[in-house]
């Protein structure tokens, strides 16, 4: 998949020795207490996050994980009472969280569950009404959750709303990009940034937004129009997130395991080269975004299996020693 990017540079003052520096800095934070793994599900309830289920190279796991995003430690909560998995997906609405789909080694899946953090209760909720599926695309908007995409046999471009009221599923009509696995969403302001993953092989390069009732597409991932800004980013199992009104996307496979990162901004519908990502190249990462911070862990480089876990800082200036 392409993206018109264009590099971040801040021109410093003098009293800066009239180095260019670039905005957005990754610093590393406290190191995950349990195995290393990737293709786990990530979701947000106040300022702690939830990673769930997972493969660690030899194991589909099924435990959970909260972490402290103010005071940066780690605490394992009830195990998830599904089989384990990996290649789920999750949200959250209304101080819960939502965990579905996935594959566990011999099956794709579509059961669907509710966990409460003021218990440390999971409960199982109505199936997902599509195929079961993995690496698909899940995300919140309002009181309603979306589970979209994904592969199940081949690729997929269904999207599906679940009503937590109703505990019932629907399906949502009206998206009509391409088909795809591995894609990528962040959400911003109740509207989901949808684009990047894969199909027969191939990146896609559309680029959608849903309001919960409209699909609108954006400009494609790529607009070689401008030679002096011309980027071509070919992207699938990045990791997406959201923070202060920006959307970003990091990590993945372009071509090869890549530590590549950009923004994208809502209001003018373009794309920003950020400074790459400081860990180790990596795919199938997870992601916590919280109002004013916002982390990447997890993942794997081929057979390697990670336990990292990354803070971004947007208004801060790269620092590679920090």
């Amino acid at each position: 998949m392409a993206a018109l990017m264009a590099l971040i540079t801040v021109s410093c003052s003098d009293d800066d020795e009239d180095d260019d520096y670039e905005l957005g800095n990754w610093v590393e934070s406290s190191t995950f207490d349990g195995n290393s793994r990737a293709n786990s599900v990530s979701f947000t309830i106040g300022t702690k996050g939830y990673l769930v289920t997972g493969y660690d190279g030899d194991d589909y796991l099924a435990d959970t994980w909260e972490y402290n995003s103010d005071d940066d430690y780690w605490v394992q909560k009830a195990v998830f009472p599904g089989v384990g998995r990996s290649g789920a997906v999750g949200f959250s609405i209304n101080g819960k969280g939502y965990v579905g789909t996935g594959y566990d080694g011999s099956n794709r899946l579509k059961d669907f569950w509710e966990y409460d953090p003021t218990t440390d209760v999971w409960t199982q909720k109505a199936d997902f009404a599509g195929t079961g599926r993995y690496g698909a695309i899940g995300f919140a908007i309002g009181n309603d959750g979306y589970i979209g995409t994904g592969y199940d046999g081949s690729e997929q471009k269904d999207f599906w709303k679940y009503n937590v009221a109703n505990d019932s599923w629907e399906q949502s009509v009206g998206f009509g990009g391409e088909k795809r696995q591995s894609a990528s969403v962040f959400t911003i302001d109740n509207v989901a940034y949808i684009g990047l993953g894969i199909h027969n092989g191939a990146y896609e390069e559309d680029f959608y937004s849903f309001n919960g009732a409209t699909w609108t597409r954006l400009s494609d991932l790529d607009d070689d129009e401008d030679d002096d800004d011309d980027f071509q980013i070919l992207l699938s199992s990045g990791v997406a997130f959201s923070l202060n009104g920006m959307g970003y996307v990091t990590t993945g496979i372009s071509g090869a395991i890549t530590i590549a990162s950009w923004s994208y901004n809502p209001a003018t519908d373009t794309w920003l080269e950020v400074p790459d990502f400081e860990g180790t190249a990596r795919q199938n990462a997870s992601a916590f975004s919280f109002a004013d911070k916002a982390f990447v862990l997890m993942g794997r480089s081929g057979s390697y299996y990670f336990d990292d876990v990354w803070e971004f800082r947007p208004n801060e200036y790269e620092n590679d020693d920090d």
